[in-house]
């Protein structure tokens, strides 16, 4: 069988409006991303070498580190671009699918779906991406899989000072109550989760522990209102190390699991070795972490 094609609407944000490279690396927001997502990743992955599969893993942003870390990363994405681009990560690539991998059965330690429950806008696709994880991980594998916060676009464009504009407000009001956006202006098209809704899916899966994590915490928009208003870079300021401070003091209380942009799932396919590896040591929690979405 042919391998599922992503929307086109999709293919071409990645492939002509964006360069998803520069994302987590230019401006504060994106440079939180990053940090909090190697720490939380982290303090789950095993020791290594292991055997990752990054899927949706777009230029190898978090290959790069991995392969650094120790692991054996294998690299799946849909835009043929990202993945020539992640050639320079040290990672296996190739071109492929979520919904569909080429994988084998129980192959991999590690799946990683950074981005591809983004995209997938129906409930059917999400739930065979997370069925492919499953199946290619070996039992006590563990899983980590990122969904955009139901409510990241409410602060998002709050903090860029015009949700007060009429066709800004109804936009946005659209995807709040609809969690989809279609994709036909600015952004491609993108599902938002809510973090009990992302942590369900997980579960649904099979998956065992499921949990969910807030990623950049509730102070990652004063980052991106402050450089879009400004000017100025915050990369390497007393506001984005407050605002990571804020994100890793948010852990312990789910209540603020709805002010992060992102949120990460975490969970592990039943089996021997279930909850019993070894941790990579770095970025533990700060208190009893990883309860939001519960």
């Amino acid at each position: 069988m042919p391998l599922p094609e992503p929307a086109p609407e999709i293919l071409r944000f990645y492939s002509e409006t964006i360069d998803e490279a520069d994302r987590l690396t230019t401006t504060a927001d994106g440079r939180l991303e990053m940090v909090r997502t190697q720490e939380l990743l982290r303090r789950y992955l095993p020791v290594p070498p292991a055997r990752i599969l990054d899927v949706g893993g777009g230029p190898g942003a978090h290959a790069r580190w991995l392969v650094q870390d120790g692991y054996s990363v294998h690299l799946v994405d849909p835009i043929p671009r990202h993945v020539e681009q992640a050639k320079a990560a040290g990672a296996t690539v190739e071109v492929g699918d979520a919904r569909k991998l080429t994988a084998k059965d129980g192959e991999a330690d590690v799946v990683l779906l950074l981005g591809p429950l983004y995209h997938l806008i129906d409930g059917a696709d999400r739930r065979q991406a997370l069925a492919e994880a499953y199946r290619v991980l070996k039992p006590g594998g563990l899983l980590a899989a990122a969904g955009i916060n139901r409510y990241s676009s409410l602060f998002e464009h709050a903090a860029f000072a015009h949700l007060h504009k009429d066709q800004m407000r109804t936009s946005i009001g659209g995807i709040l109550a609809s969690q989809i956006h279609d994709g036909k202006k600015a952004f491609t098209a993108a599902y938002f989760h809510s973090g009990e809704q992302l942590r369900e899916e997980v579960a649904a899966a099979g998956f065992g522990a499921a949990e969910v994590l807030g990623v950049e915490g509730p102070a990652w928009s004063m980052l991106a209102a402050a450089e879009r208003n400004t000017g100025d870079d915050f990369r390497d300021s007393p506001l984005f190390e407050s605002a990571l401070t804020a994100a890793r003091m948010a852990e312990p209380y789910p209540e603020l699991l709805a002010a992060s942009s992102h949120l990460l799932a975490v969970g592990r396919r039943p089996g021997p070795g279930h909850g019993q590896w070894p941790k990579h040591g770095q970025g533990e929690p700060v208190g009893p972490a990883g309860r939001g979405g519960r």
